[in-house]
Formats: C-alpha cells, sequence, structure tokens
C-alpha cells in the first residue's frame, strides 16, 4: 500500500536529493553538520542521513546566508545562536534586550533624508525576514 510510506518519503530527503535540490555538494552538507550544531539530521543505520522538513528549512537558510548574503561560517553561526537564543536567554552579563515591536510602523523620511543606519542585528533581521519571503514565494510557486 502506499499511504505512510509515501509520507515518509516526502517529509524525508537523504543527502543525495537535499544536495540536487539546494544544489549544494553533498560533503559540503555533512561539513555544514560539523559547523552547526542546529543540523542534525536523522542518521539511520549505515549512517545514512535524513533530512526533516526542518533540517531541510535550516540548509536553505544557511545556504542563502552563505551565498546571497556573503556572510562566513562564523557570521552564520553569530546569527543562528542569536535566534536561538531568541531573545529569552539574557546575553552574558547583561539585562535583557528589549526587541523593538515588529508591529509598530516606522516613520518613513522625507524625500531626500538620508536613510537611517541600521544596526547589524536590524540588518540580520531584514536578510531573514527576505530570506523568509523568498522561501514562502518559492513554495508559493511551486503549488
Amino acid at each position: 500500500g502506499a499511504g505512510m510510506a509515501e509520507k515518509a518519503a516526502d517529509a524525508f530527503r537523504t543527502i543525495g536529493e537535499l544536495s540536487r535540490e539546494i544544489g549544494v555538494r553533498q560533503h559540503i552538507l555533512r561539513y555544514w553538520e560539523t559547523r552547526f550544531p542546529q543540523l542534525r539530521p536523522l542518521q539511520r543505520a549505515g549512517g545514512r542521513r535524513y533530512y526533516r522538513p526542518e533540517d531541510v528549512a535550516l540548509v536553505r537558510r544557511i545556504h542563502g546566508l552563505l551565498n546571497q548574503d556573503g556572510y562566513t561560517i562564523r557570521g552564520v553561526q553569530a546569527v543562528l545562536g542569536r535566534e536561538r537564543a531568541g531573545g529569552k536567554a539574557l546575553p552574558s552579563g547583561g539585562a535583557p534586550q528589549a526587541a523593538p515591536s515588529p508591529a509598530v510602523p516606522r516613520a518613513r523620511p522625507a524625500p531626500g533624508a538620508k536613510p537611517a543606519q541600521l544596526d547589524q542585528s536590524q540588518i540580520d533581521d531584514l536578510r531573514a525576514l527576505r530570506q523568509q519571503l523568498a522561501e514562502t514565494l518559492a513554495t508559493d510557486d511551486r503549488r
């Protein structure tokens, strides 16, 4: 019967499928696993890796940060580390930082005004949003 097996095949990808789908060679994917503790595909007997949807999303994210946004491996580690902390963990030896409320629209600068300088964390947040939008749009296109 189809049913269950089909669902599992759809939900999980092998490293070969993921490599072809994202355009990243398998040894690079394996290397990323050593660098990003967040990336933990299931490993079955014989060391076969099965990437869950959340692993696939993370690989796409890492790939985008490294290749479109020009981050280094260490830069991506910092971005993912900040996200994993999620603002809940206090930065070492500091008070919690108030995250700006995303719902409040910023005042638009007058035409010709110099754009406001964004700090690095705002730039990272915007990149992350751009990445999510790109992925959402790509998913919509496939439907």
